[in-house]
């Protein structure tokens, strides 16, 4: 039995699954170099290659390592980014959380917005004891969001990813559960 796929609603926002219906809009965000270089990933230079990403989301779901959502605006369901968790430890509570949002809409509070909701999510409906969130030392921006959501950076690990033909560095933020609750109050 195929377990239904969950939908998180925000004041503004409705979080839910992307399908190849959403390639497009997804296209318009993912071919972005300033939206994807954070991620380690070139921009996308053809549809398929969003086809690929969306065949991702769907693996991590249905294995049990992650699960991400497509961001809407309530008022357009048209997918404007993307927020969810991967690299899932079911055994150790643990999951990391990532995200990525169409430069036209930065700024405007939607990814922390859309970030809260899902680490609530991870906390209520997953068991999740820690959040982690990897990030390069120069992405201030991703950094100060975190760190409104109360993540706290607990270091930086040299060279922890190969991507785009170099070594990255990566600080390590986590929030856990009872950070959060603190924070919910």
């Amino acid at each position: 039995m195929k377990k239904e796929f969950p939908i998180i609603e925000t004041e503004r926002l409705m979080l839910r699954q992307v399908t190849t219906t959403d390639a497009a809009d997804m296209f318009d965000y993912l071919s972005d170099e300033d939206v994807v270089k954070p991620m380690g990933l070139d921009p996308f230079q053809t549809v398929k290659d969003v086809w690929d990403e969306i065949e991702w989301y769907t693996s991590i779901y249905e294995e049990g390592t992650g699960i991400r959502w497509g961001i809407t605006l309530k008022d357009s369901g048209k997918v404007i980014g993307s927020c969810g968790f991967l690299n899932r430890i079911p055994k150790h509570y643990r999951a990391e959380v990532g995200y990525e949002l169409s430069k036209d809409h930065w700024g405007q509070g939607i990814a922390s917005e859309a970030l809260e909701a899902v680490v609530k999510y991870g906390y209520h409906h997953l068991q999740l004891e820690r959040i982690e969130a990897l990030i390069e030392p120069v992405n201030v921006p991703s950094q100060k969001l975190v760190e409104k959501q109360g993540f706290i950076r607990e270091g930086l690990l040299r060279h922890y990813e190969f991507a785009r033909g170099k070594f990255d560095d990566l600080y390590m933020y986590s929030i856990i559960k009872e950070d959060f609750h603190v924070s919910e109050n």
